[in-house]
């Protein structure tokens, strides 16, 4: 018999159970390459292809406000339902959605308004399961001089998905389960190392969710604290309003960019809008739409600066009250162009040597102008 109960034997990671070892103990060992010799290369999995890889943790950023709670729910139902997730398909199985935002009437708010817009029923969702720690105490780890140790939610969470087998486990905010300074490098890598762990245990995904700090919103990065945060996950996405110079033509949309991505590309922007209590995804320019955009541009970028030259009106590539890319975004025959599309064109056609940057005026006062090559 057994001197403790089965949770405290649980609890202490089912010591002397060969099937089921001590998650606190090492699992690896040292082997030669050469017994790889014949073996057949397994290849890697993804929970969402080129976003968001199996049996490792992937965090996704976004400002307060952004959606993205909302976008990873629509991902937790995806996965639990055999679903699609913004056009992509994505591996199916059980999920395990942890918030420590959202209390239980808002996810029940947030659920019945995807499976409105998805046209499904609470059925297709059996296989997701809920746990809101709005106003508990959701601390998934325990700071310690030298280390950091995992909570007894921590190990809830993982007899749960012991339990579950789940595909993706999502925890819904790093503010909220980390314990320890965010800048405090050593403990940010013990964190993802305990996350990770329970990735590679229980052979799924964890999304971690987090907000950027001040200068990764400002930046556009969506960095977090230390630059381990962004180190230590093998993939970061990046869900962010968008903005032109401060300005935000249309509050539903969004873009989420691939900021990090260890097994695949990084800078894949997928776009979308909020609408019905969801978000969709829209067409975003790729290849020769892409093209033609930039063509387009350049041809707008072209036709401003022969009229603003015709009307005596110089225009020069330093930001300032005569910057070209500014003041032709401001003109009514812009067809729609924004700043930085202009700015695109404006650096395109100086490489191309289609303009180029002219000075006048004596040594102490000398400024720039652009002038179309020739003239």
């Amino acid at each position: 018999m057994m001197d403790v109960s089965f949770e405290e034997w649980v609890d202490k990671g089912c010591p002397g159970d060969p099937g089921k070892p001590d998650p606190d103990k090492r699992r690896s060992q040292f082997y030669s390459a050469a017994t790889l010799n014949g073996k057949a290369v397994k290849p890697r999995e993804w929970l969402v292809h080129g976003l968001i890889p199996q049996k490792t943790v992937t965090l996704f950023g976004g400002d307060g406000g952004t959606g993205k709670s909302l976008l990873a729910l629509q991902l937790a139902v995806a996965v639990a339902s055999e679903g699609g997730w913004l056009g992509k398909g994505t591996k199916a199985g059980p999920v395990i959605y942890m918030s420590a935002e959202d209390d239980d009437d808002e996810l029940h708010r947030r659920l019945a308004d995807i499976l409105r817009a998805e046209r499904r029923n609470w059925d297709d969702t059996e296989n997701l399961t809920l746990r809101s720690l709005a106003g508990e105490d959701a601390l998934l780890a325990i700071e310690s001089q030298v280390t950091l140790i995992r909570s007894e939610l921590f190990k809830e969470l993982e007899r749960r998905a012991e339990s579950e087998s789940p595909a993706l486990i999502v925890v819904d905010t790093l503010a909220d389960v980390y314990p320890a300074n965010e800048n405090d490098r050593a403990k940010v890598r013990q964190f993802i190392g305990l996350l990770r762990g329970l990735a590679l245990r229980q052979n799924c995904a964890v999304l971690l969710l987090g907000h950027p700090s001040l200068t990764g919103l400002s930046s556009g990065t969506g960095a977090s604290g230390s630059t381990a945060w962004n180190n230590s996950v093998r993939s970061r996405l990046y869900l962010s309003r968008i903005t032109d110079n401060g300005f935000e033509a249309d509050p539903d949309r969004r873009v989420m960019t691939t900021m990090k991505a260890n097994y695949g590309r990084i800078g894949e922007e997928t776009h979308m809008k909020w609408q019905a209590g969801v978000f969709v995804a829209e067409a975003s320019e790729q290849g020769l739409d892409r093209l033609a955009a930039g063509a387009k541009a350049q041809r707008v970028f072209m036709k401003l600066l022969a009229a603003f030259t015709a009307q005596g009106r110089p225009v020069n590539h330093v930001v300032g009250s005569r910057y070209a890319p500014k003041l032709f975004a401001e003109h009514p025959d812009n067809e729609g162009m924004t700043k930085r599309a202009l700015k695109a064109a404006m650096e395109g056609l100086l490489a191309a040597e289609q303009i180029k940057i002219e000075t006048e005026g004596p040594a102490s006062r000398r400024t720039s102008f652009i002038v179309e090559a020739g003239q």
